[in-house]
């Protein structure tokens, strides 16, 4: 299946994601902040990313917004997934160039099914 990234500071998030996503079929790389995460989604360029926004450093709204400008990772679809759950905010992360957005907690066959659409294009 797809090589996603998961960029989330938290380890019990980290471990959640990774857990649905390899029941799931995917294999998973893991950036635990958003330089780091940009750095990996170079390097790796994996298929799909997970974006968490609350993190130490840079944001994930500015990472995504990073990622989706850079020629190297602007084709990488990225999913925010994120305790932030106003309207605006996901108006914002979708604006930033995020293919969909998620709230946690996550139910496994939601984010399931947005990985599927947003990989299928």
């Amino acid at each position: 299946m797809a090589q996603i990234l998961i960029v989330d500071d938290s380890p019990t998030e980290v471990h959640v994601l990774t857990s649905i996503l390899e029941k799931n079929g995917h294999s998973v790389s893991v950036a635990s902040n958003g330089e780091e995460g940009i750095e990996r989604a170079k390097e790796i360029k994996p298929n799909l990313i997970l974006m968490d926004v609350v993190m130490p450093g840079i944001n994930g709204f500015q990472a995504t917004r990073t990622l989706s400008k850079d020629p190297v990772t602007g084709s990488i679809p990225i999913i925010i997934v994120t305790t932030k759950d106003q309207e605006t905010d996901r108006v914002w992360g979708l604006r930033q160039g995020a293919k969909d957005y998620v709230t946690k907690p996550v139910a496994e066959n939601e984010l399931i099914d947005k990985i599927n659409a947003v990989l299928a294009g």
